[in-house]
């Protein structure tokens, strides 16, 4: 996925990058970013449930929020680690929309190599800008 780690942003956080030719992708990075902060191997997550997301925010950079609450609040709640399919976006008169599903599994510590706890995604440095290629967001972690 087009992502990567941010050695020295925020001192007790991870930031990350993400980026794409179009918005879908850089949520999709964005989510697995995220999740992956969380276990260790993304490929050992299975896609045995689905959540439906919808969502909307006057901004780009509140909707990716929204957007990474959403996997950080199912595993806190519901203990799912969940992976971003069929990510679609679109203007509004109010904003901005997704649609989306998380697709994954229950937490199982004998298949899922747990690494970090994210507690939540901060509105620190968070950006989503348009570039010359695509898309570009960036995303600091409470850890």
């Amino acid at each position: 996925m087009p992502y990567e780690y941010v050695e020295d942003a925020v001192t007790s956080d991870v930031t990350f990058r993400a980026w794409g030719p179009d918005l879908a992708t850089v949520f999709t990075a964005a989510a697995d970013a995220t999740t992956a902060i969380m276990v260790e191997d993304l490929a050992t997550i299975e896609p045995r449930v689905s959540v439906p997301v919808e969502l909307s925010a006057a901004a780009l950079d509140l909707l990716l929020l929204a957007f990474l609450d959403e996997v950080v609040f199912q595993k806190d709640a519901r203990r799912l680690l969940l992976r971003p399919a069929g990510v679609r976006i679109s203007a509004t008169l109010a904003g901005h929309a997704l649609t989306a599903a998380l697709a994954g599994e229950p937490i199982d510590p004998g298949r899922h190599a747990l690494a970090t706890d994210v507690k939540a995604v901060t509105l620190h440095g968070l950006r989503v800008l348009p570039t010359a290629t695509g898309w570009y967001a960036e995303v600091t972690l409470d850890v």
